[in-house]
């Protein structure tokens, strides 16, 4: 029961917290499943990141079915799914009509602009550990050829990131196992 209840927590705060969906909530999702619960490795945690992100949908539930999964079972997956997608729910069903009344005041304006840094630095922490993770699990040198190519692919030539995923994904299998 403490596990249900643990795994509730590491998706639901980040669900509070995570101001702006799904790319602002990874770090902090990474931080409890990583830094809190010591469930898994930055590594494993960049691995199961990256494999989500290569399907349709939003990020967090998708983090959340499968490490809810892989610590509870098909109970923890829905638990964690539920914990992730409750806060927004709360949040509409409880704060629409006030939100609405509000949209276009200065001071929400004013308040969403001064989050943006806070985000950014959190995304940025994180890049830094799976850099981190990345040089420590296949050296500099795979690590530099695949940044450097992904992000020519999807800068240059407007490449979707599931390919790039995907043929990173392929790569790792063939030529780094």
């Amino acid at each position: 029961m403490i596990l249900y209840w643990r795994i509730f927590l590491a998706f639901f705060i980040p669900g509070i917290l995570g101001y702006g969906g799904g790319p602002a909530s990874i770090p902090l999702i990474e931080n409890e499943v990583v830094g809190r619960y010591h469930w898994m490795s930055v590594t494993t945690f960049s691995n199961v990141l990256a494999f989500a992100n290569s399907l349709p949908g939003p990020i967090a539930p998708e983090l959340a079915g499968y490490i809810g999964f892989a610590k509870g079972g098909a109970a923890g997956s829905l638990i964690a799914i539920f914990a992730t997608v409750a806060p927004s729910l709360i949040l509409l069903i409880l704060l629409l009509k006030l939100l609405y009344r509000f949209k276009d005041s200065p001071k929400v304006r004013r308040l969403t602009m001064l989050i943006r840094p806070i985000i950014v630095v959190m995304l940025g922490m994180m890049a830094y550990n799976f850099f981190a993770a990345s040089e420590q699990a296949s050296g500099w040198l795979p690590m530099i050829v695949i940044g450097t190519l992904s992000f020519i692919l999807m800068q240059r030539f407007s490449l979707h990131p599931a390919f790039i995923i995907a043929g990173a994904l392929l790569f790792g299998a063939l030529f780094m196992g």
